[in-house]
């Protein structure tokens, strides 16, 4: 079972995207690797760059450059980031959602690494030793990809059963007051990671990217509403709806 899932620059499939799971590892650079790993095709990039590797729920970064440091982001975080220096062997990294950038030549490259398979259990146990169970589907409330799926979910939760989805552009904007930044990338971003996330089998890669869209937010918002992955009283991630304003 994979646990850590690469995702190449400019990612256009599920299938490009390379999963992991503890004690795997993949080689980043240059180079091609005939082990399946990431090439990133810049004059400026070491032939063997770095190292990924998957350790239970989160992941390891080596930084196998003579002389850059590279910078692991939060994209969902106010600046938040860990600096990699160069030969620095297997740095963990605690982000659910992470993008690692490395100076090359001039220019900044990214590619994006998810470690969809955080786990939460509360804190009440009602007295039981051993081992808490594993939900069934953990889903932190404060990232944008709950508000993301909070929206997708309003106007059903709010007694609506038969609305139509919000297109993604009303996402945006109904986003857009709690997350200025907010665009329509962005929200197609959270989407395809809360497919990751909650397992959703993907669609048909030869459809036609707008279908696979819709498709995923239904698959989406039916698996959240079926099993009350989202709430009414969850909607509160969302700004306040302006008095008259359409949902």
């Amino acid at each position: 079972m994979y646990s850590v899932i690469v995702v190449p620059p400019s990612c256009g499939s599920v299938i490009e995207q390379l999963r992991i799971g503890t004690g795997e590892r993949v080689e980043f650079g240059r180079a091609e690797s005939g082990r399946g790993g990431l090439t990133i095709a810049h004059e400026g990039v070491p032939r063997v760059a770095g190292e990924i590797a998957a350790h239970r729920t989160f992941w390891l970064l080596s930084n196998l450059s003579e002389d850059q440091t590279y910078v692991v982001e939060n994209p969902e975080g106010a600046g938040e980031h860990i600096k990699v220096a160069p030969g620095r062997v297997e740095a963990p990294v605690p982000f659910e959602l992470s993008r690692v950038t490395l100076p090359a030549a001039g220019d900044l490259l990214s590619f994006d690494v998810w470690a969809p398979r955080h786990v939460f259990r509360s804190v009440e146990r009602g007295g039981l030793e051993g081992t808490g169970t594993v939900p069934a589907f953990a889903l932190d409330r404060t990232k944008r990809y709950f508000a993301v799926l909070a929206a997708l979910c309003e106007r059903r939760l709010r007694g609506e059963p038969r609305a139509p989805l919000p297109a993604v552009e009303e996402i945006v904007e109904r986003l857009r007051p709690s997350w200025p930044k907010v665009s329509r990338s962005a929200v197609y971003w959270n989407i395809d990671y809360l497919a990751v996330k909650l397992r959703l089998r993907p669609g048909p890669e030869t459809a036609e990217a707008g279908r696979r869209t819709h498709g995923k937010k239904e698959s989406l918002a039916s698996l959240a509403l079926r099993f009350d992955l989202v709430r009414e009283d969850d909607l509160v991630v969302l700004a306040p709806v302006p008095s008259g304003a359409k949902r």
